[in-house]
This record gives C-alpha cells, structure tokens and sequence, in this order.
C-alpha cells in the first residue's frame, strides 16, 4: 500500500496541533498530499446563556476556525501544500467522510490517551475515527 494522501484532523488543542505537526511530517517523508480538515461541531455552537443570538455564535465560531485553519498553515515548512476541509457537524463523522470522499490513504490524529470512565465521559473522536475510517489511522499521543 501507498500512502499517497495524508489526511490530517485538527483543532484547538495543542495535542491535536502535536499530532498535526506528525502528520505533516509524516507527509513530507513519504512525498505524500496533504489535507486539514478541522469539523466545526454544532454542538458547541449552542450557548443560550452568552447573550449572543445562535447565528451570531455560529459566526464567530466558523471565524475562529478559519482562523485556526490560517494560523497552522501559515506553521507549514515551505514547499507543503495542502488543501483543507472545513466541514459542519460532528468530528468523528466529518472526518472519516472527507477521508473518504479525499480518498485518504491514512488519517493522522491526535488522542489525550484518557481511559476508563474519564474516555467514557468525553468520548473519543479519535476512537470513533479509527471504527469507521476507510484507511488506517495514525493516532498521536500528547508529549508526557
């Protein structure tokens, strides 16, 4: 198997930034495409009481995800192109569809690495990523 085209999930969080920075990495080894996709959760566009309407929240979060999206690509080592996915719902699922409508060869993403009933209460993206992904998932682990 070849590997091709390297999709890469990311978000705010710095483990996510880490397992980013791997993928790209990992990437530029192989000679392989790069694609970001950052899903934009619903979910957590929902604050009834921030005194902001729901629009207005959805706005500013699709801004701060174009921004987070900018900031890491304005990080990538010169000669890396990428091209980015920046879908609406919720992670997990939007990242195994953009692997597969990519037709990803591998899925770079980050996990905290919790375990026991701390997972259970958080869920893991990254868990519900390597179930349903077409291709094999590289999880990264944060720095200890």
């Amino acid at each position: 198997m070849e590997f091709k085209k390297i999709l890469i999930a990311f978000d705010e969080d710095p483990i996510a930034a880490h397992a980013a920075e791997v993928g790209v990495e990992l990437a530029r080894s192989l000679n392989a495409q790069v694609a970001l996709v950052h899903a934009l959760d619903p979910s957590l566009t929902f604050a009834p009481d921030s005194g902001l309407a729901g629009e207005e929240i959805a706005i500013r979060a699709e801004l701060d995800s174009k921004r987070l999206m900018a900031d890491f690509r304005s990080r990538m080592p010169a000669g890396v192109n990428c091209l980015q996915f920046m879908p609406h719902g919720q992670p997990g699922e939007e990242i195994v569809k953009a692997a597969k409508e990519w037709g990803a060869d591998a899925i770079v993403i980050g996990s905290h690495g919790r375990s026991g009933i701390s997972r259970t209460l958080v869920g893991s993206v990254a868990e519900g990523v390597m179930r349903h992904a077409p291709c094999p998932v590289l999880v990264v682990r944060a720095n200890d």
